[in-house]
Formats: C-alpha cells, sequence, structure tokens
C-alpha cells in the first residue's frame, strides 16, 4: 500500500513557538484520523514558517480533507497544495479511466489524482511544481475535453440554456474554457451520442442476414461474405478506434485483444464467428454505457432542480434575472407552485415548501417570515427552519418574499452537487482491491495466452488451432465485469443517497457505514430536540398549579435565560389566554436563580443553592427530596418562593426526539450491537434519556476532547464506529470515528464539509435508511465480484480445454458485464423502509 507524505506549512493564531502546546493539541486531533500514519513538527522550517510533516495513506484520506482537518482545528494553511475537481468528456469506461489515472499520477507534482467513468477527474497537486495549464495539457493529450472546473448549478444551468438554445440543430456544440480555447463535445458520429448502439444493431442485423443466406444454396457464398465483412466495419469500428488510441500511447486494453481475436478469426476463415464476437462486445459496450448514463443522469438531475431566473423585488418593481446576478440582501419573489431560487430566509408571506429535492423530507415544511427582516442574515449560524429557504425546493400555494443569504455558487445546492460529483472520484476499498488483483491478473493472462500460442508443439494441434484457442482463452479472461463491478454500485449508491437527502461522500463510506457495529450519538439537538421544554408543575402548600404557573412566567418574562424562555413558552401555552401579572425589579443571581418583585410579593426562582445562601428560611426536607427525585430524572428543576413560603417546583428537561425511540428500535433491527450516547450533561440526564429511547450506553459529563478519547475506546472495542451530531461541536469525535455522520446539514457549512455522511434534513429517522442502503450496496458489490470472479474462473478453463469457443466466451463476457451493471442500477430503486 503505497503511503505519502506531506508537509503543510501551518500558523497557528498567537503561537510563536512549534513547540507551543496549541500544536501538540492540533496534531493530537489530527492523529487518531482514519488515514493519518503519523503526525509531527517536520525538522525544517518553511521560510521560518513551522511546518506539520503528515504520513497518510491516500487510499482512505486526501489532502483537500487532511487541510480542512488542520483549519479546524485552528491552524491557518498555506496554499502550497491545489485540489481540483474537473469535469471531463472521453472517458469511455471504467478500464480508460483507470489509464488516464496512471497517466496523471505518473505527472511530476501530481500527488495523487482518481478518475472516475463517469467523467470526474479528482486532483491534488503540489502547485509549486505544476499548474493547471499542464494537467490540462496532459488530459488533452490522452484525448479528453475539459468541460469545466466549476463544478457548480450555475455551470448546469448555462448548459441547459445553451442545449435548450440549440434544441433541433445536429451541429457540434462547442464550450469556451478559461484558457481560452475551444473543445468539441460532440459524441459518436453521425448517429451522435447513439452512434455506438446503431453501429452495434447494424451490425448484428447484417450478421443475421449472411447467416440466414449462407443455408440458401441459391446465394453465392460471397454475398454472405461481403455481409460479415461490411458487419466487420460496423462492429469493430469503435473497437479498432480505442485500440488504435490505447496501442499508440503504449497501453495494451481489451480492445485491442478483442480486434486481434476478430481478425484471427477472419484468417481461420471465421468469418461469422468474427462478426458475432464484435458485434456482442459493441452492443455490450454500447448497453454499459448507456446503463452508466442513466446513473449519472440521476446525479446530474440534482442541478437540475435549480431555477434559472429569480423575480428581483427592486425600487418597489420586480424583474426577471439570472440567478448567478443575484447578490447578498437581495429580496426575491418566490410565485405560488415555483421552484425557490436561492437560499435565504423568508421575510414576508407564509407557505408550505416542498423541500424534498434537498432534505428528502416527504411532508413539506411550513414557512414564516423572521422577526427581524432588516438584519443582515447572511452571517447568522442558528437560523430556524420555518424561516429558512433553500434553492431548489418548491413553493407551495402562496406568494413569499426572501432575502437571499448565499450566492448561486455558495447556496446548499450548488455545494451538495460539487460535494456529489466530488464522491464519484473517491475509491472503496474493494475498488482499491480489485484494482490491484487485476495488476496482476492481466499480466499473468497475458503470460498464458503466449504459452497457448505454442501449445501445438506440445499437443497434436495445427498452429492455427493453437491460436484460435489462446484467443478464445484472451476473450474469457479479460476483467471487464470486476473493473466496472464495484463503481456502477458506487454510482448508483450515491445517487439513490442523495435524492433521499443523504450525502455520501464516497466509496470507502458507502461500504463502512454497511459493517458499523456501533453507533455514538450526541445528545442535545442529535438524539433530543436541544431546546428544554416544561416537563413537570409541582404545587406546594395551597397554591393553585394555575397561579403558581402565573407567577412564574410573570418572572421569568423580565429574563433572557433559555431556561428562561422555556418557562414563558411553554407556561404561557399552558395557561391559554389567561392574564398574567407584571413583575418588576428582576435581579439574577448568576447560576442559581433570579429574584423579582410580584405586586407587593417578593419572588424567587431558582435551585436549591439559590436558597442555601439566601436566609434562614431553608426548604422543608420533603421539598428537597421532590426536588432531588425530579432531577435524578434528568430534569433541571427551580424552586419557587413567594416572600417566605415554598410555593412550587417546576421542571425542565431537553426532551428526546419523538422519532428517536422508534429510530433506535430499527438500528436494533439492522443489527446495530451498541448505539452510546456521548454528551457534556451530568450522568443522571445521560442515564434517564438513555432509558427513556432505549440506548445500550450512555456516557455523560464529558468535554470534547473527551469525547474523541471515547470514540477511541469504542473503535478498540468494537473496530467500526460511527460518530453522529451536528458536525460543528462534534467535529474532533466524528473526524475521529470511522464514519463521521452528521445531522442537519443542509443549514450548515461546517457540517457539510466536515461529514463522511451529511443527513441534509435534521431528522434522525433518515439514519436506518443510510444503513439499510449501504448494506444493500454492500451486498450488491459482493454479487458483483461473485458474479465477475466467478465467470472468469469456469471461462479459462472452459476456454483452455476446447469446451468454449470464442463466440460463446464473448456472449458470456459481455453478458456477464451487463449483468454487474444492471444488477448496480438496481440500487437506483432501492426503497426506504
Amino acid at each position: 500500500m503505497k503511503k505519502l507524505q506531506i508537509k503543510i506549512p501551518l500558523i497557528l493564531p498567537e503561537v510563536t513557538d512549534e513547540k507551543d502546546q496549541c500544536v501538540d493539541k492540533l496534531i493530537e486531533q489530527l492523529q487518531g484520523k482514519n488515514g493519518l500514519e503519523e503526525v509531527h513538527v517536520a525538522d525544517e522550517t518553511d521560510n521560518g514558517v513551522p511546518q506539520l510533516c503528515i504520513h497518510y495513506n491516500h487510499e482512505l484520506i486526501s489532502i483537500d480533507q487532511i487541510q480542512k482537518l488542520a483549519k479546524r482545528a485552528g491552524a491557518s494553511i498555506i496554499d502550497k497544495y491545489g485540489h481540483r475537481l474537473i469535469e471531463v468528456e472521453g472517458i469511455r469506461h471504467t478500464r480508460h479511466a483507470r489509464k488516464i489515472e496512471e497517466a496523471l499520477n505518473r505527472l511530476d507534482g501530481v500527488l495523487q489524482s482518481s478518475v472516475s467513468a463517469s467523467g470526474m477527474i479528482g486532483l491534488e497537486f503540489e502547485t509549486v511544481k505544476i499548474d493547471e495549464a499542464e494537467i490540462f495539457k496532459s488530459l488533452r493529450k490522452e484525448g479528453l475535453n475539459i468541460i469545466t472546473t466549476e463544478v457548480e448549478v450555475e455551470r448546469y444551468i448555462r448548459e441547459t440554456a445553451r442545449d435548450d438554445e440549440q434544441m433541433g440543430q445536429t451541429e457540434k456544440k462547442a464550450h469556451s474554457h478559461e484558457d481560452g480555447e475551444n473543445h468539441d463535445h460532440s459524441h459518436g458520429g453521425i448517429f451522435g451520442k447513439n452512434t455506438e448502439l446503431i453501429f452495434s444493431i447494424i451490425c448484428g442485423v447484417l450478421l443475421g442476414i449472411g447467416f440466414g443466406l449462407s443455408y440458401i444454396e441459391a446465394v453465392p457464398s460471397w454475398v454472405s461474405l461481403s455481409l460479415y465483412i461490411t458487419a466487420y466495419f460496423f462492429g469493430g469500428y469503435f473497437t479498432a478506434k480505442e485500440a488504435i488510441q490505447t496501442v499508440a500511447k503504449g497501453g495494451f486494453e481489451i480492445d485491442f485483444l478483442m480486434l486481434v481475436a476478430a481478425i484471427g478469426a477472419a484468417i481461420l476463415g471465421e468469418w461469422a464467428e468474427g462478426a458475432l464476437l464484435l458485434f456482442l462486445f459493441s452492443m455490450g459496450h454500447a448497453l454499459e454505457h448507456y446503463a452508466m448514463n442513466k446513473a449519472r443522469k440521476s446525479i446530474a438531475a440534482l442541478a437540475e432542480l435549480a431555477p434559472k431566473t429569480a423575480l428581483l423585488k427592486r425600487n418597489g418593481k420586480t424583474e426577471e434575472v439570472g440567478i448567478e446576478e443575484l447578490s447578498i440582501g437581495d429580496i426575491i419573489v418566490v410565485k405560488p407552485n415555483s421552484k425557490i431560487s436561492a437560499d435565504g430566509v423568508v421575510v414576508s408571506g407564509t407557505s408550505s415548501v416542498n423541500q424534498a429535492p434537498i432534505t428528502g423530507e416527504s411532508v413539506p415544511v411550513d414557512k414564516e417570515p423572521v422577526d427581524n427582516p432588516d438584519k443582515d442574515w447572511s452571517e447568522e449560524k442558528d437560523i430556524k427552519d420555518e424561516n429558512r429557504a433553500f434553492s431548489g425546493t418548491i413553493n407551495g400555494n402562496n406568494t413569499l418574499e426572501i432575502k437571499v443569504i448565499k450566492v448561486a455558487k455558495d447556496s446548499t445546492l450548488s455545494r451538495l452537487v460539487k460535494l456529489v460529483n466530488e464522491a464519484q472520484t473517491q475509491k472503496s476499498p474493494t475498488q482499491h482491491l480489485t484494482d490491484k488483483f487485476e495488476k496482476y491478473f492481466v499480466p499473468a493472462v497475458l503470460v498464458l495466452v503466449g504459452l497457448l500460442n505454442f501449445a501445438f508443439l506440445v499437443i497434436d494441434e495445427t498452429f492455427s488451432e493453437s491460436f484460435y484457442r489462446a484467443m478464445a482463452v484472451l476473450v474469457a479472461a479479460s476483467p471487464c465485469a470486476l473493473a466496472i463491478a464495484t463503481p456502477s454500485a458506487v454510482l448508483s449508491g450515491v445517487a439513490r443517497a442523495a435524492k433521499n437527502g443523504v450525502l455520501i461522500k464516497g466509496g470507502r463510506p458507502l461500504e463502512d457505514l454497511g459493517v458499523l457495529t456501533a453507533l455514538a450519538f450526541d445528545k442535545t439537538g442529535t438524539l433530543t430536540e436541544g431546546k428544554p421544554k416544561l416537563t413537570e408543575v409541582v404545587a406546594l402548600s395551597d397554591v393553585k398549579v394555575e397561579e403558581l404557573l402565573k407567577i412564574a412566567v410573570a418572572v421569568e418574562n423580565l429574563s433572557d435565560h433559555p431556561l428562561a424562555k422555556a418557562v414563558v413558552r411553554d407556561g404561557k401555552e399552558r395557561l391559554k389566554d389567561a392574564d398574567i401579572p407584571e413583575a418588576k425589579d428582576l435581579e439574577a443571581v448568576l447560576g442559581k436563580g433570579v429574584k423579582a418583585s410580584l405586586g407587593s410579593n417578593k419572588v424567587f426562582i431558582g435551585n436549591l443553592d439559590l436558597f442555601e445562601s439566601l436566609d434562614d428560611k431553608k426548604p422543608s426536607k420533603e421539598t428537597e427530596e421532590k426536588v432531588r427525585s425530579l432531577e435524578s430524572n434528568g430534569n433541571t428543576t427551580m424552586l419557587i418562593r413567594q416572600n417566605d413560603d415554598y410555593i412550587g417546583i417546576i421542571a425542565l428537561m431537553d426532551t428526546p426526539r419523538k422519532e428517536a425511540k422508534n429510530t433506535l428500535k430499527k438500528l436494533k433491527k439492522l443489527g446495530i450491537k451498541r448505539m452510546i450516547m456521548l454528551t457534556g450533561d451530568n450522568q443522571k440526564v445521560a442515564d434517564a434519556v438513555a432509558k427513556e429511547i432505549g440506548l445500550t450506553d450512555a456516557w455523560g459529563s464529558l468535554l470534547p476532547e473527551e469525547k474523541v478519547e471515547a470514540i477511541k475506546k469504542l473503535k478498540e472495542q468494537e473496530s467500526k464506529v460511527a460518530m453522529i451530531g451536528d458536525g460543528v461541536n462534534d467535529a474532533p469525535a466524528m473526524a475521529n470515528s470511522t464514519v463521521g455522520i452528521a445531522m442537519g446539514a443542509a443549514g450548515s457549512d461546517v457540517a457539510l464539509e466536515t461529514a463522511d455522511i451529511a443527513l441534509m434534513a435534521d431528522k434522525l429517522e433518515t439514519l436506518p435508511f443510510a444503513i439499510g442502503l449501504s448494506r444493500k450496496a454492500k451486498s450488491i458489490i459482493k454479487q458483483n465480484l461473485w458474479v465477475s470472479l466467478g465467470i472468469v474462473a469456469l471461462l479459462i478453463p472452459a476456454t483452455v480445454f476446447g469446451f468454449a469457443n470464442i463466440g460463446i466466451a464473448v456472449l458470456i463476457h459481455e453478458g456477464s458485464t451487463l449483468v454487474v451493471v444492471f444488477n448496480a442500477l438496481r440500487l437506483l430503486g432501492y426503497k426506504r423502509n
């Protein structure tokens, strides 16, 4: 396994010495991340700037991820390494993608490249050694057209607009590029994108007619021969084209081998068999392209969610503008049943919005205006779901006015499109394994084929018979199905997940998610609502519950403490329209409670510590016991005293999400053995929540760095552990887990960037779907590997011993490739439980 080493020049704010404890903390946070082998301060500096030396496994982590981790840990990174996502046209299949990857990795300065057959290239390079122009030049040498390096929504919109303008025209389209060149992106030939398929059908028809006429004695044999030769042209056109391009670059591909086998068949006078080989091979390729395009289109469909224009409100009038013209702070008008054009907050109107395109939520979300429309909401981190709007979501029956908080290229939809496209370039562990297997397998097959050509020297047969057998083995042993087995499943799985509001960043998290045995959850906002609710109102002495609540609401109305706001909100709800008296002279006692005047009475609300230090009027033992009993069940309690009398207790709690208990039951059914809650709350609160929703473990009173230690401990016990949180406070713990899963990522840029898997909606119930999909993907990958390896294992001996000829070999070979691809496409139809 190839290990890479990079040195990142870094600047830690207010740190002058690389031996500072902040550097130690940074190293500690990075050290446990999956894929990082060793992290230490380098011996030499870069112009006086300390350098962090990182040894990493590129199969598990990218430089881009390392730099993001370092930045989140507090380091300012000097831009020494480039990370680019490039979309190209001209990659014919998975094996071609691998050849391009190998060519890029040979370039001086390219640290790592990952090329997907879908046309996405992920590149990491040293900016001082190589620039984009050289990389583009290399890609063009490989016969590729560079579409763009801006894999964002606006580019898709421009493409769609251009396609609309040119609808019905057949001339070649060209796209303008940053470097000033134009590149032809037309496909195939005279029949456009379907040329390969149509050529294959023509080949099959000619072969069928020729074969049929060969049985009619009145028809001269040259007629069938002419049809077979013509079939050779149509069936072999693309095969020959690919073979010549590959051989010209010193490569040796399946297309060349198939062409040799077909020519060999013609030399031996087996024209019909050669034509059949070319027909089946070209048809298999055409159908493979069709099937892979289906998965690619599912991903491209994400970008098509974005409207091209917006109705901009300016000086009391509305005008239609392109979404790329929108600026932060602009007000856009969204008409009923139309798409929302930008990320923003609702400033006028109420409506229900279908957020399924972004978050996967099946039920529309009610939207209402923010309290302060004039505020700059673009820097606000905590925007309520009822106020927030996402680009690409669909408005209901009423008109909305929305204030733009993100420009088009930074919108949630644009980032989602970019991250999903990036996911296509991230290889899974199984794909790395099959790539390594092929490196040794293909040369071994070529040696075997070479030896079989000389079999006539050992056994009683002619050279032509030995040559024919060798060609049949060549066809049988070609690992086409193996090459596409994993990428097709990963592509389909990522596309299906994205449609349901789950962003899976590549093959590794897709595979890892399915083999998890333990899940660690953050408590606040993940398993619980994230806001305290009034749970108990206990009246003491002769005071009625309603009267007690009025006193509590009146006093807490003067405070802006989160607990006070919860008392006021829930208290008013319980009191309905009852008149609330007015309190005054609020005085806060830090960490203990408040005092205030209510009419002629003095009211005290707080914890037991408040009354311990107040005066000698202490609560009774029974009252204290009642308070401690409520606290042992996870409640935060407030004792209320009016003058000298203790009149009641109110209790609040961050209550579990409604769906939490049912979701955990589903996860248990899926075979998750341990479900652990990690929280900063005290152990009593943790135990109470765990008992209520059915967790196996609850670990309380944890600091953020202790959560990281908890994850490391769990990994030792369970090997595969996921951390589920909001992606902000839980980022270090997520980085150290096998799979980091962020909830509510649609509203958080940090969550989108940090997690391996992002649940776009703030919905815990999406988790079983994601795990179920991963299990299905893992199962399909295994099936594909068994099919592809099994067919090769059966066909090689069958052709070596003459039980199968070239025709049968190519039929089974191409059939297995199609079985593998269409099996992978089943993931696109995966249903959530």
